[in-house]
């Protein structure tokens, strides 16, 4: 069965940079697996991607060598079974708040005894380059795990998530942390609110031997949050990198734009 190098980069230490595809287009993510993206995640929680287009996008990467992940619509243990039965080599679980939310998450992405993973499906195998014995036998063993930190809540039990056997990643959501962290009056959280958070969140994969993760939405924030110690790195996704690509070059021909087309 094929290696998961993602996961293998990330226990030894190493940061591992990688985007969204939101667009849902199985060509598009047929470049980009080509690219030198060690990893691409298909959105399936904010995007139109059906399970059938996701499963073609798992397969696509794949076979370039890339590693497919899936952000799943929730913290469900149908999603996470379904997603990996298509051949996802890993989630990225949105909303954990707690202990009990990870233990639940990992226990999908496992067979019995780690587990509550049920036995089916046939792509999954395929992407693994293998048979479908021998990834029963061994999947456990490569599935990226990934869960997401997107709340004041998740910050709190960061120590008590990252704890959490099978947990390889936690992987912060700026957009979603700073909306939860907003005043009753709706007022944004300040810069030194959110930097702490953010220092408590990477404390806590610290001590636990965690991969740290957050997105970002530079070269210049993946370079910084590098240097602090975070590993799993996503930057920008599919669409804002064509429609940042797009503005350069009408800001070079000089045709004013009249507002942004995207943000994430």
């Amino acid at each position: 069965m094929r290696a998961n190098p993602v996961k293998q980069a990330l226990k030894s230490g190493k940061p591992s940079v990688g985007t969204w595809l939101s667009l849902g287009s199985i060509v598009a993510c047929r470049f980009l697996a080509r690219t030198g993206f060690p990893w691409l995640t298909v959105d399936i929680e904010h995007t139109h991607v059906d399970w059938e287009t996701a499963t073609h996008m798992f397969a696509a990467i794949a076979d370039a060598g890339c590693v497919p992940l899936a952000r799943v619509p929730a913290n469900r243990h149908d999603h996470i079974k379904r997603v990996l039965d298509n051949g996802a080599h890993g989630i990225v679980v949105p909303m954990v708040n707690t202990r009990q939310e990870a233990l639940d998450a990992v226990a999908a992405a496992r067979y019995p005894p780690l587990g509550t993973r049920s036995v089916g499906g046939s792509v999954h195998a395929l992407n693994f380059g293998t048979t479908s014995v021998d990834y029963f036998q061994n999947a456990d063993k490569e599935i990226l795990i990934v869960l997401q930190c997107e709340s004041p809540q998740g910050v709190e039990n960061a120590d008590a998530i990252c704890s959490v056997p099978g947990v390889d990643a936690f992987f912060i959501g700026p957009n979603d942390l700073a909306a939860n962290m907003r005043s009753k009056d709706g007022k944004p959280p300040s810069a030194e609110a959110t930097a702490q958070a953010m220092k408590h969140v990477l404390a806590a994969c610290k001590k636990n031997g965690v991969a740290a993760g957050i997105h970002c939405f530079s070269v210049e924030e993946i370079q910084t949050r590098i240097e602090e110690g975070w590993q799993f790195l996503a930057i920008n996704s599919e669409l804002r990198m064509m429609l940042e690509g797009v503005k350069n070059v009408l800001d070079r021909l000089g045709v004013k734009q009249e507002a942004p087309m995207a943000k994430y």
